[in-house]
């Protein structure tokens, strides 16, 4: 259940930034590292969003983990490297949160850079 709900939460909050006029690059990219939920072309520049899904937008933030960061700083370094700019590229990396109702919040800037 909690996979599909991820899957759901991962498409809402890929059609919010579409909505806003970005283009998503890659949906559930994995490297060596791991899997990066949504990886989204922000002009010459890229968006990294983790994506939590929970009955509350709090829940869902607790369910981001110091490991976790760490793993997406990773992935976007791997992922980098496969840029014509690599680790030169402009970045952000945006946790978008998903309630039990389907609204989502979206938290620009979350965390800075590794």
């Amino acid at each position: 259940m909690s996979f599909h709900a991820g899957l759901a939460a991962e498409t809402i909050i890929a059609s919010d930034y579409e909505r806003r006029g970005f283009t998503i690059a890659h949906q559930r990219w994995r490297g060596k590292s791991g899997e990066i939920d949504l990886i989204v072309q922000d002009g010459e520049g890229l968006i990294f969003i983790e994506v939590k899904q929970s009955r509350s937008f709090d829940r869902a933030a607790l369910r981001l983990s110091p490991a976790q960061i760490g793993r997406i700083y990773n992935c976007a370094a791997e992922y980098l490297g496969t840029q014509p700019r690599g680790n030169l590229t402009e970045v952000r990396f945006d946790v978008a949160l998903v309630n039990g109702h389907g609204e989502t919040q979206i938290i620009e800037n979350a965390f800075g850079h590794g």
